[in-house]
C-alpha cells in the first residue's frame, strides 16, 4: 500500500512538473518574440513572420506536449495496473498460503490422534472400526486437497493431459454422490435428479474432481441439515446439464465475476471461518472449458447459489 502511495506522488510531481516546464518553454517563446519585435521597429513584414513562427512553435509545445504527456499518462496508467494487479496476486497467495497451512494441518492431525488412539488404547471392534473410517476420510480430503494442488499447478502450465473416453457420467455422478454421503462429517441432505445412461466423450478423474469441488462449494458455505440438489440431464440434442444448487449464504454479484480465479476468496483468510484454499472453482472451470463447457453461476431462491455446468 506504502509503494503504491510513492508512485501516485512522484506521477503526480512529474505531471506538475510537466506542466510548470510547458508554461516557461511557452512564456520564453513569447519573451523572446517580444524582444525581436521591438528590434525590428516599424517593419511589419519582418513582425509578421516573427508571428507565424511564434504561432508554430506554439503548436509545436501544444503537439508535442500532447504526445508526451499522453504516453506518460498511458504508461502511469498501465504500471499502477500492475501494481494493483501484482499486489492482489501477493495477497491471494498470502491467504492460500494460511488456508492450505490450516487445510493440511487439520487432517493430518486428526489421522495422528486417532492412530494414536488406536495404539495406545484397546477399544471396541465398533469404535475402533469408527476411528478407522474417520482416518480414512481424512486421508481422502488431504489427498483431494493434493490432487487440487497439483491439477491447479498442471492446468497453468498447460501439462496435464486430459484422457478423453466415452463416459457414462450418470453413473459417475450417481457413484460420487453417494460416497459424498456417505462421509459421517456430512450435515446437508442430498437430493439428486440424475437422466440414466447419459454419456459423453470426458476425462473421467477429471469429471469427478469437478463435481466433487463443486459438492464440496456447496456444503463449505451452507449450514448444516440444508438441502443440496444435484441434477444431471440432457437439455437440447449435443447438450447435457450438470446443475449443483445449494441453500446457503450466496455470492455477491461483485464476487460473481472473481470466484473462478485462483486463489480467489471472498473476505479474508484471517478472518474467514470456512475452510478452503480457493483453489476449487478455478479447477472446475478449467475442466469444464477442456470439455467444451462453461460453468455458470446464479443466484438460487430463496436463498443459496447455483453453479451450472453446460456441456
Amino acid at each position: 500500500m506504502r509503494l503504491r502511495w510513492v508512485f501516485i506522488f512522484l506521477l503526480s510531481y512529474i505531471l506538475l512538473q510537466f506542466s510548470w516546464w510547458t508554461y516557461l518553454l511557452i512564456d520564453l517563446n513569447n519573451e523572446n518574440v517580444r524582444l525581436r519585435y521591438s528590434a525590428a521597429g516599424n517593419n511589419e513584414v519582418e513582425k509578421q513572420v516573427l508571428a507565424q513562427k511564434l504561432n508554430q512553435r506554439h503548436w509545436m509545445v501544444i503537439g508535442e506536449g500532447s504526445v508526451f504527456l499522453l504516453l506518460l499518462v498511458s504508461g502511469g496508467i498501465i504500471t499502477y495496473r500492475s501494481f494493483n494487479k501484482e499486489f492482489q496476486l501477493a495477497r491471494q497467495q498470502k491467504n492460500f498460503l494460511l488456508s492450505v497451512t490450516h487445510e493440511y494441518k487439520s487432517p493430518l492431525a486428526s489421522i495422528k490422534l486417532m492412530l494414536e488412539t488406536l495404539l495406545k488404547h484397546d477399544i471396541e471392534k465398533e469404535k475402533r472400526n469408527t476411528l478407522i473410517k474417520s482416518a480414512i476420510n481424512d486421508a481422502d480430503r488431504l489427498n483431494a486437497l493434493v490432487e487440487n494442488a497439483l491439477l491447479a499447478a498442471s492446468i497453468e502450465q498447460h501439462t496435464y493431459r486430459f484422457n478423453l473416453e466415452a463416459v457414462d457420467v450418470s453413473k459417475v455422478v450417481s457413484e460420487l454422490v453417494y460416497t459424498f454421503q456417505s462421509n459421517p462429517d456430512r450435515k446437508h441432505h442430498i437430493e439428486t435428479d440424475i437422466e440414466h445412461h447419459v454419456e459423453m466423450k470426458a476425462d473421467a478423474f477429471a469429471f469427478s474432481l469437478l463435481l466433487n469441488n463443486l459438492l464440496e462449494n456447496a456444503a463449505k458455505y451452507s449450514p448444516a441439515g440444508t438441502l443440496i440438489k444435484v441434477e444431471l440431464k440432457k437439455s437440447v440434442p449435443g447438450k447435457i446439464i450438470l446443475r449443483v444448487a445449494d441453500q446457503g449464504i450466496g455470492i455477491s454479484d461483485s464476487d460473481k465475476v472473481k470466484i473462478f480465479d485462483k486463489f480467489y476468496r471472498a473476505g479474508n483468510e484471517e478472518t474467514r471461518s470456512t475452510k478452503g484454499t480457493g483453489l476449487g472453482l478455478y479447477i472446475a472451470k478449467h475442466i469444464a472449458e477442456y470439455h467444451h463447457g462453461k460453468i455458470t453461476v446464479s443466484n438460487n431462491l430463496p436463498k443459496g447459489s447455483v453453479f451450472e455446468v453446460t456441456f
